[in-house]
């Protein structure tokens, strides 16, 4: 079945563009089109798109509110964010939101077309410059990395932080298996586990939680 995406961007160039491109992939099929946060809202509640690619800065309702609303109404509709913003403001607080993904327009149509794929089956996509933005917040400015003998929020395991810090840095189950000296199924347990005990669904959302708690670093 094709991916169901709706495009969110108030710049009529821009926003016809990702969807012509979209259009073009076998797997995905672009259900509407939004020039604002209230019309992707409207959008979504009439289509129930499974992906929706949402600008930020919009007039009558910006890309963060619009994400949060989508996220509480139509939970099963994932939210990847294509925006010009890579500060921390922005960052977080789409993140914060619900977003899944988080995309600068600086993006490849290959890298926003596998954000879309990704997004549809639930996992979160962040651009390499957000990642960065996120790690330098955590090492500089954040809260202060757990050391050794601190105690670990809600009941991680030592194994499951390190885990945990390494999703955060940005690598993937196989390089964390190769890093770790264990094989790729043990890290997906050691994944599945500490995304049940910290409350989060994908990646995206557990980098923002190493972050939180200080276990980026």
């Amino acid at each position: 079945m094709s991916i169901r995406v709706v495009v969110a961007d108030d710049q009529t160039v821009v926003r016809e563009g990702l969807a012509l491109m979209l259009s073009l992939l076998d797997d995905v099929e672009v259900v509407g089109e939004a020039a604002d946060g209230d019309r992707a809202l409207e959008l979504v509640g009439r289509e129930r798109p499974d992906v929706v690619l949402m600008d930020l800065r919009m007039p009558r309702r910006d890309g963060v509110e619009a994400t949060a609303l989508i996220k509480a109404r139509f939970p099963e509709t994932r939210v990847v964010v294509l925006t010009t913003f890579a500060d921390d403001e922005h960052i977080l607080g789409a993140l914060q939101a619900g977003a899944v993904g988080y995309l600068t327009k600086d993006a490849g149509r290959v890298q926003i077309a596998q954000a879309v794929r990704a997004a549809a089956i639930g996992q979160g996509v962040l651009d390499p410059q957000v990642q960065q933005r996120l790690l330098a917040a955590a090492t500089g400015s954040g809260p202060v990395p757990a050391g050794p003998g601190a105690a670990l929020p809600d009941g991680l395991t030592a194994r499951e932080v390190e885990v945990l810090r390494l999703i955060a840095a940005g690598l993937s189950n196989k390089e964390i298996a190769k890093r770790l000296h264990v094989t790729e199924v043990t890290v997906k347990s050691h994944v599945n586990r500490l995304f049940a005990k910290a409350g989060v669904r994908d990646r995206a959302q557990a980098v923002r939680y190493a972050y939180q708690h200080g276990l980026s670093a």
